[in-house]
């Protein structure tokens, strides 16, 4: 028995010898939450989906949804009676009906469950008006993919898993698409699962964010926290968000905490983990906590410079040969070539000090 709304308990998912994860231990509290399952690929995340949907069995553990044991060594509900609607990232629309037959397949299979959807409203969000009567091999696969989003809203399930589901649509209109289905999810209080490689999706489509790595749900958590504080290096380095520098734990016992870097000089915050003070650890170090300052004393050599249109992203080196990323607004008044010095604010403050 669960009282949440989906547990996994000690759940593992094999599909093949590398494609696995196993004891996975994890809750969705309340109806309408979006958890994003992020990883790279081949890792096991959509194993994990097509076990949820009843497509494969679970290997051992067990899984609860609505308080109903669906999964477990002795029990497989089956894929129909689960209520459960899985949106793949490859085209999985009846070929023989046309878009607009496909969507409205989604329909009859509600039956009357969950919050009504308008169809006209899902055909808009998702913008598939022009392509209505068309058949799946006379549209993109992008349009496909939206197609196949379309007709799992309409089948109004307790559960909904995406499948990469905006991974073919094109730059321009996903940010919109995405905005726009997760005012709907959450309107209609539709609990999802969206298995996902893009961190950017995952932390701007969902409430909580897990994240696997070598077989494993490395950390489960709200997305501020898997951004600020991955409690691994391994979650860090796979987020690919900073780098890790050698300092020294000067004082961990006041309430801002004091690092002491070679070069950089203190470094105060808040320690995430407990460290002694004398402590040798590794510091993660994002583009967002370096402050740019012309007028400081504290000067590193620029060794690359990246234009990402808001922003730039210059990398700095210590003298030591740590490689530093530092993120500069793209109107900042003036732009820092290779081999000049770059002024960095200190002493400097990170919110977080994460170390390990």
């Amino acid at each position: 028995m669960s009282n949440y709304f989906l547990e996994i308990q000690k759940g593992n998912f094999i599909a093949s010898e590398k494609n696995k994860v196993n004891n996975v231990n994890l809750k969705i509290e309340n109806k309408g939450e979006i958890i994003s399952l992020l990883g790279p690929s081949g890792i096991g995340k959509t194993t994990i989906l097509r076990t949820l949907a009843g497509l494969q069995k679970l290997s051992s553990g067990k899984i609860f949804l609505k308080g109903k044991l669906i999964s477990s060594n002795d029990v497989h509900i089956e894929p129909e009676k689960r209520n459960i609607a899985l949106s793949f990232q490859d085209n999985s629309l009846f070929p023989n009906y046309t878009v607009i037959e496909n969507i409205n397949f989604g329909k009859k299979r509600a039956n009357g469950n969950g919050s009504p959807v308008d169809t006209r409203e899902i055909i808009s969000i998702l913008h598939i008006e022009p392509i209505l009567e068309k058949y799946p091999h006379q549209i993109s696969a992008g349009e496909a993919q939206r197609v196949s989003l379309a007709r799992s809203l309409m089948s109004k399930p307790d559960l909904l898993l995406l499948d990469e589901p905006f991974s073919n649509i094109d730059q321009s209109l996903k940010e919109e698409i995405q905005v726009s289905v997760k005012k709907l999810l959450k309107r209609i209080k539709l609990t999802t699962i969206i298995v996902t490689h893009d961190s950017y999706e995952a932390f701007s489509m969902a409430d909580k964010c897990g994240i696997i790595l070598d077989q494993e749900l490395k950390q489960f958590d709200v997305p501020y926290n898997v951004h600020h504080e991955p409690n691994s290096i391994d979650v860090a380095n796979f987020l690919n968000k900073g780098v890790f520098i050698d300092v020294k734990v000067v004082d961990s016992e006041c309430a801002v905490h004091r690092l002491q870097h070679e070069e950089l000089g203190e470094i105060r915050g808040k320690l995430s983990n407990n460290f002694p003070s004398g402590s040798k650890v590794k510091l993660l170090l994002q583009p967002e906590d370096l402050i740019h300052d012309d007028q400081s004393k504290l000067k590193l050599e620029v060794v690359d410079r990246k234009f990402r249109g808001t922003n730039f992203i210059y990398t700095l080196k210590t003298k030591k040969g740590e490689h530093l990323p530092v993120f500069v607004h793209s109107h900042h008044i003036h732009q820092h070539e290779r081999s000049e010095q770059f002024g960095v604010k200190s002493p400097i403050y990170i919110d977080h000090l994460v170390c390990f």
